[in-house]
């Protein structure tokens, strides 16, 4: 098994650190924080951080001297970790020059934790390290490496390890009709009741859960997933 990416979060306000600690760690993610530029260079000089987010509690002249002493563009060189600082809107300077000094990305504040976990998972990718498998269904976007159905509202759901063998199944065969037999050889149920009309209920669950009409129910022959057309927004 891979190991787990390290996310450092410096000084970033409790209410955001908070909510953001537990999105990540959902996603297999470790997170590590210090709550004072001091204590993180603690944390940086131990090494082994894949992406810092900084909070913009930090004073300008502490966010500079963690990106000079720590980031992969400055003292931390190649192995160090991508910083990713949190300003506050209209500071166009302090973010221009936070770039210029090797932040890889900017965002402002207030922020959505979503999207800042989406840029932290986008840095992680570029460092190589292991990256959620998303499918993205018409309602809802699905990380099948956490198990997680995040909705377009917002809102989120997880799982059953059932349920991800029966995703997968018909990820892997999109557009063929998978029978009964197909659907409890490769993807069994969770107990011992699976067959017949209980193969009826996994696949209404699983649909209601993931919001989709990708899989449908072809009389008399099985079901077959339709992957969703890809929309221009």
């Amino acid at each position: 098994m891979a190991a787990r990416s390290v996310i450092a979060l410096v000084s970033v306000a409790d209410v955001v650190a908070g909510a953001l600690a537990n999105h990540l760690d959902r996603r297999g993610h470790d997170v590590r924080q210090a709550r004072q530029p001091w204590e993180a260079e603690t944390l940086l000089s131990a090494g082994g951080i894949d992406v810092v987010v900084v909070g913009d509690d930090v004073t300008q002249a502490e966010g500079r001297e963690l990106l000079r002493r720590y980031s992969s563009q400055g003292g931390g060189g190649e192995g160090g970790p991508d910083f990713i600082l949190i300003c506050r809107p209209r500071d166009l300077v302090d973010k221009v020059l936070a770039l210029e000094l090797g932040a890889a990305d900017v965002i402002e504040s207030p922020l959505n934790v979503r999207e800042l976990a989406a840029r932290i998972g986008g840095l992680l990718m570029r460092r190589g390290r292991a990256a959620g498998e998303l499918i993205v269904l018409e309602n809802a976007t699905v990380d099948l490496r956490s198990a997680m159905v995040m909705h377009r509202s917002g809102a989120e759901d997880q799982l059953s390890p059932g349920q991800v063998a029966l995703l997968k199944l018909f990820l892997a065969s999109p557009r063929k009709v998978l029978t009964r037999d197909d659907i409890i050889a490769a993807a069994p149920a969770e107990n011992a009741d699976a067959f017949d009309r209980s193969i009826d209920s996994r696949i209404v669950r699983l649909r209601r859960k993931l919001d989709t009409e990708t899989i449908t129910t072809i009389r008399g022959a099985g079901y077959r997933f339709d992957p969703p057309v890809a929309r221009n927004e």
